[in-house]
């Protein structure tokens, strides 16, 4: 199928520093990786920051990372450290873990 080879997908993981939780940032953030065609999910981690895991192509995936240390996001993100790797598919849809 095109598009799903592991050349043109990646999976996309960054953790959200900041505040973010409580102000509908994980909301936002599926919004935006929706919007991009992206698969995944946005949750809380205890120590307050976002974790974001999204599969699909890499323009799409650059796009939400951009999206993600923008200006426009809910809360205040004050950095975001970000790893990338191959897709390794098993995710449907979006969702605000």
């Amino acid at each position: 199928m095109p598009g799903t080879n592991s050349d043109s997908s990646v999976r996309l993981t960054a953790w959200v520093h900041g505040h973010v939780q409580g102000v509908g940032f994980r909301w936002w953030t599926r919004c935006r990786a929706l919007e991009l065609g992206l698969v995944g999910a946005a949750r809380n981690l205890p120590d307050g920051r976002v974790v974001v895991t999204a599969e699909g192509e890499k323009s799409a995936c650059s796009g939400l990372l951009s999206a993600l240390k923008g200006e426009s996001t809910p809360g205040r993100v004050d950095h975001v450290v970000d790893q990338w790797g191959e897709a390794r598919g098993g995710l449907h849809g979006f969702v605000e873990a």
